[in-house]
C-alpha cells in the first residue's frame, strides 16, 4: 500500500489542477456572447457547402499517417532491446535482425510503390 500513495497523489494533483483550471477559466474568462460566439466553431468564416457524401482526402494522408505507426512500433521496441542487448546475447541479435528485416522489406515495399513520393 505503501507504493500506491505516490500515484494517488500524482492523480489528486492532475485532478485538483484540471478543476483549478476549469474555474479560473470560467471565473477570468470574458462573457461577451454573441451570435458569432454561439454558433458552431468554423475557423470565423461562413461554412461553404460540401459535396455530396463529403469531400474526399487523398490516400497518401492515411498511409504517411500508418508508415509513422509502423516506425514509431519499431523505435519502441528497439530501446528495450538496447538496454538488455548484453543479457540476449547472440538470440536477442538474431530477433532483432529479423525483425528490422521485416520492416525494411516493407520499407522498401513502399518506397517502391511511390508511397513516400508527394506531388
Amino acid at each position: 500500500m505503501n507504493v500506491a500513495w505516490p500515484i494517488i497523489g500524482l492523480g489528486a494533483l492532475a485532478f485538483a489542477f484540471a478543476v483549478f483550471s476549469m474555474v479560473a477559466g470560467a471565473l477570468a474568462g470574458p462573457k461577451i456572447y454573441n451570435r458569432a460566439k454561439l454558433s458552431a466553431y468554423e475557423c470565423g468564416i461562413e461554412p461553404t457547402p460540401q459535396p455530396i457524401g463529403g469531400g474526399r482526402f487523398p490516400i497518401k494522408y492515411y498511409l504517411t499517417a500508418m508508415l509513422f505507426i509502423v516506425f514509431d512500433i519499431e523505435i519502441v521496441f528497439l530501446y528495450p532491446w538496447a538496454v538488455s542487448f548484453d543479457q540476449l546475447g547472440l538470440f536477442g541479435v538474431v530477433e532483432m535482425l529479423l525483425f528490422i528485416g521485416t520492416v525494411f522489406i516493407a520499407y522498401a515495399y513502399v518506397w517502391r510503390r511511390g508511397g513516400l513520393e508527394w506531388e
